[in-house]
């Protein structure tokens, strides 16, 4: 019974990624479970009954001889969702593992581009690179000042993940408080001993203009790893190019303009 018990577990664990996974799953100490694998030991009581319910299956099942339980497991067997949970992840792990270190780009940051949902403004908003564990990650905070009141009429948060590749920093950024909108960034790497600016492309789909997915040209100020949140906060907002608020060469910077010949948004390099 105990070899059956052994041989019945090897099958139940062949359909989980990894034993490991099983027994951090189970939270049962790896050296036991490899135990009730070799057949020295038979679960006590408490985890029959918490392997049983994990496999799905019931203390007479998983003793029974090995070729009839395979073909009950075959049978009843439900597909394991954590696979298709971590499906999604494979990719951004496999990103992760070819970007660089983003260390020299850590810290606030202007960003500057036209609202897609204001025409004829510039936005200024307010982002932080940070790290964590190794990786690198983004949020951006915009706030929808009204530039002739200066009434606020609402506050955009966003968070993302960054990677560099390619010698190109892209960003994938989601609005945190409806979920509704995704923004992709794509910026020229900074090769200067001093990061002063960033530049790229856009693209997304804010609710707030429907449906109508845009690109706009983009700039991030640096602003350093230290900075007073409060007075930078003051001054995120919605602009008037003509305003004065925005600097010259950020308002030339911007401008969507695709040139005769082009055919596409293009961004030159700094």
């Amino acid at each position: 019974m105990e070899n059956d018990l052994a041989q019945n577990l090897a099958l139940l664990c062949s359909y989980h990624s990894s034993i490991a996974e099983a027994c951090r799953r189970l939270q049962i100490n790896r050296q036991q479970f490899n135990k009730y694998l070799s057949g020295q030991s038979h679960p006590s009581r408490r985890n029959m009954r918490k392997l049983c319910d994990f496999f799905g299956v019931t203390e007479a099942e998983i003793l029974m001889e090995p070729a009839q339980f395979e073909q009950i497991v075959a049978l009843k067997r439900k597909p394991d969702p954590l696979p298709q949970m971590r499906r999604p992840l494979l990719h951004l792990e496999a990103l992760y593992r070819r970007s660089l270190s983003m260390e020299k780009y850590v810290g606030y940051y202007y960003r500057y581009f036209y609202s897609f949902g204001n025409k004829g403004l510039i936005t200024r908003s307010l982002a932080t690179i940070y790290a964590d564990g190794g990786r690198y990650y983004w949020k951006n905070i915009e706030v929808l000042r009204d530039p002739d009141t200066g009434k606020t009429k609402g506050m955009n948060k966003y968070t993302g993940a960054l990677f560099y590749l390619a010698d190109r920093i892209h960003i994938i950024e989601y609005e945190t408080l409806d979920f509704k909108s995704i923004t992709q960034v794509t910026l020229y790497a900074s090769h200067q001993h001093r990061l002063l600016r960033l530049m790229g492309i856009q693209t997304g789909g804010p609710t707030r203009r429907g449906r109508k997915p845009g690109a706009s040209k983009v700039a991030l100020d640096f602003l350093g790893r230290d900075v007073d949140l409060r007075k930078a906060m003051a001054r995120i907002g919605m602009f008037h190019p003509d305003s004065g608020e925005i600097p010259a060469d950020i308002v030339a910077l911007v401008a969507n303009d695709v040139p005769p010949g082009a055919y596409v948004l293009e961004v030159d390099e700094p």
